[in-house]
């Protein structure tokens, strides 16, 4: 007997029939948006408490506490729930109101934070911490906690080797925390180091400039959620990434549009970034094996938001 659990990861690995027709190699995506909490990082959720068990920091009733774009907050409801913990979560305000009430729906008390740069007090991450520590409170540390990458480098990377029959070219995914990027890339390329790893961000974010040389690029304003940042997160590995492409959210929103559209695929603005990028890659005659795009969560979240109800340009 199982329970929900038992039922992340091994998602579907498809291609994209209409968006990639006519591209030299094939486009295909990683349906993450399938995972029982409807996003990727169902993964790292389990993967941390699982962890936090085996070292015997967490009891019974004790509460986590994560700064989350929503998606890990998901995540760790469902884990919460099986597991007897309580959940807060502490979102940015930039997040959609659908996140909000998700989380709380699953039974998450929910803080919204200011949207602060990662210096300043107000910051999401900055407040989890201090709650933490004031509280007695478990922080779950995504974006710091090594169990995010070892979740991808142990189940993501390898389904994806497994599900091209090792003939993956090139592995194209944004960073939130930096854990899918690093863990899929290291595991694809102990594999294989010839698969080009690139990073698919937003335009506004200093993140891309510093795959490129080491420096954080100009910071400024954009809407798409959970990628991106004026910061490198801790545990990302800038040396897995070969390749940087800039994706507009105008461009973005429309390319998720078209997945659910033309593809059937209920994803969010994120996906659209991800899969610009992979495009864009197919497309340039740099690689000459497939090219896999990953989509990280699930179009109910942005119910609300205006560029899922907007007419196709």
């Amino acid at each position: 007997m199982t329970n929900i659990l038992d039922h992340i990861g091994n998602t579907p690995l498809v291609a994209l029939t209409k968006i990639g027709l006519g591209a030299p190699v094939p486009i295909l995506v990683k349906c993450e948006h399938l995972n029982p909490g409807g996003s990727v990082k169902d993964r790292i959720a389990l993967a941390i408490v699982d962890d936090a068990e085996r070292r015997r920091v967490l009891r019974p009733g004790d509460t986590l506490i994560e700064a989350t774009a929503g998606n890990t907050g998901l995540g760790l409801a469902i884990v919460a729930a099986l597991r007897g913990y309580r959940l807060v979560c502490v979102l940015p305000e930039k997040m959609s109101v659908d996140k909000r009430n998700a989380l709380k729906a699953v039974g998450a008390e929910v803080i919204v934070t200011p949207n602060a740069p990662p210096s300043h007090a107000d910051n999401f991450q900055n407040v989890a911490r201090r709650l933490a520590a004031e509280r007695g409170w478990f922080l779950t540390d995504q974006f710091c906690n090594p169990a995010n990458v070892e979740a991808h480098e142990r189940t993501t990377g390898p389904e994806l080797w497994e599900q091209t029959h090792g003939a993956i070219a090139a592995f194209v995914a944004g960073v939130g925390t930096g854990g899918t990027i690093t863990g899929v890339g290291r595991a694809l390329k102990r594999k294989n180091p010839g698969v080009l790893v690139v990073l698919a961000d937003p335009l506004g974010s200093g993140l891309g400039e510093w795959a490129r040389t080491g420096t954080l690029g100009p910071d400024a304003p954009y809407k798409i959620e959970g990628i991106g940042s004026s910061k490198a997160p801790d545990i990302l590995d800038r040396s897995v990434i070969g390749h940087v492409e800039t994706v507009s959210d105008a461009e973005s929103f429309a390319m998720a549009q078209r997945l659910i559209r033309e593809e059937g695929l209920f994803v969010g603005g994120s996906a659209g970034t991800a899969v610009v990028a992979a495009e864009r890659v197919a497309r340039s005659g740099r690689v000459s094996g497939p090219v896999v795009a990953l989509l990280p969560d699930s179009w109910d979240r942005y119910a609300s938001c205006d560029w899922l109800l907007a007419s196709p340009a």
